[in-house]
């Protein structure tokens, strides 16, 4: 019934856009196609044995219909499959819709990850429904774009310009799909080393972002996290400041964060956080960067404490050190320096080198001093339109015996 459910949906939207064209309204669609596959020899196993591999061939289709008098409606379909390749090369999925499902009874491979209605009026504009939320201008609660597909959230969005160089963002948040099934929309979500914690109502959330000061772009961001524990709600703070410009030496750019989580409960305790980076272009073509970041943690290890992650999905952090594979080791109790380089073979092509370091707490969500080594090589390049990645991951934990190494493959198609 499920199938048929979401095949009437997508007929419907196909109808619709049909209906659109007679009545002469403005209709875009874009899109995407991505291959997308991973394998990891956790605990010792061979690298691309079929048991350790995933994979998704996913589609997906956004629309955007001008309805005249400042109104857009904007939906997304996305279909997320295997196409066949867990016959030999693969035993899971990276994403699914629907639910987390067998690959050989697969229920649902279709959802509709997106729809909202848009108003502009003058300098504001009024966003609702199901939509992204960039993590630029929500960093607790962000669409993620690590995995095949980015999340979304159902929320009321309001964007307004009226001030010089000001942008201000008001949002309320109600629901978001998890990164791994995008077709289910649940509670937010926050972190800690007790379990996650449901924000059972809802997030409020306002941002102001300024960029008065020559070559400085300031972010300050406050969230309301009602009915986490025992009825009890959490307030949160993020102030980021990144300072660029072409008048600074060797492209020189930096970047400071500062955050706080503060639960009001009293089984709970507060989170803090300092972050820092630094960049620059010593020679043509190749980029260097620094970043450091320090989460707090608690001694009392009868209470909750919020991990640095986002609250849509759990998965990774708005830090600056934030890698591929390094969120657990880096979001709580945790001091982290990373380096990278990145160098441009041409206009198209880059290879990037990147390494962690994490000095974990005894709150840490690794473990009691379970200290996190994160060594990554990345390619990327464009080849007949499609933009490729190919990524090697070398992660290793102290309490591990050995490292594990992930090998992730994206091959992705924007139309």
């Amino acid at each position: 019934m499920k199938k048929i459910i979401i095949s009437m949906a997508a007929a419907s939207l196909v109808a619709t856009s049909a209906m659109a064209a007679d009545k002469g309204i403005d209709f875009t669609t874009t899109g995407q196609v991505v291959v997308y596959y991973q394998t990891a020899d956790t605990a010792g196993d061979d690298l691309f044995d079929q048991s350790k591999a995933s994979a998704n061939i996913g589609i997906q289709l956004d629309n955007v219909a001008d309805l005249k008098n400042g109104f857009t409606l904007g939906t997304q379909l996305t279909y997320l499959g295997t196409a066949g390749l867990e016959k030999n090369l693969v035993s899971g999925t990276m994403q699914n819709v629907g639910g987390v499902v067998s690959m050989n009874d697969s229920t649902d491979e279709v959802a509709l990850t997106k729809i909202y209605l848009a108003k502009k009026v003058a300098n504001t504009t009024v966003k609702i429904g199901r939509q992204e939320l960039p993590k630029s201008l929500s960093p607790l609660a962000f669409s993620e774009g690590w995995n095949v597909f980015k999340n979304t959230y159902e929320a009321a969005l309001l964007v307004n310009t009226d001030l010089p160089n000001t942008v201000i963002v008001g949002a309320y948040v109600g629901q978001s799909n998890k990164h791994s099934d995008l077709g289910t929309f649940t509670n937010l979500t926050v972190t800690t080393t007790a379990g996650s914690l449901a924000v059972n109502k809802e997030a409020y959330m306002l941002t102001v972002q300024n960029s008065s000061l020559p070559m400085t772009t300031v972010t300050a961001s406050y969230y309301a996290l009602k009915d986490i524990t025992a009825a009890d709600s959490a307030d949160a703070v993020w102030l980021d400041a990144k300072v660029a410009g072409k008048s600074l030496p060797m492209g020189l750019k930096a970047g400071l964060q500062v955050g706080s989580i503060m639960p009001e409960a009293s089984i709970t305790s507060d989170t803090n956080v300092v972050g820092v980076k630094a960049g620059v272009n010593p020679m043509a073509g190749l980029t260097v960067c620094g970043a450091f970041s320090y989460v707090s943690g608690e001694k009392d290890s009868t209470k909750h404490i919020a991990a640095v992650k986002n609250t849509g999905t759990g998965v990774k952090t708005p830090l600056y050190t934030q890698m591929i594979g390094n969120q657990d080791a880096i979001a709580l109790d945790a001091k982290t320096v990373m380096l990278k380089g990145a160098y441009s073979l041409n206009k198209d092509s880059q290879i990037i080198a990147q390494g962690s370091y994490t000095q974990a707490g005894a709150r840490n969500l690794n473990g009691n001093g379970n200290d996190n080594t994160d060594l990554e090589l990345l390619y990327t390049t464009k080849v007949s339109g499609m933009n490729l990645l190919a990524g090697y991951l070398n992660v290793k934990n102290d309490n591990d015996d050995v490292a594990n190494h992930i090998v992730r493959v994206v091959a992705r198609y924007n139309f």
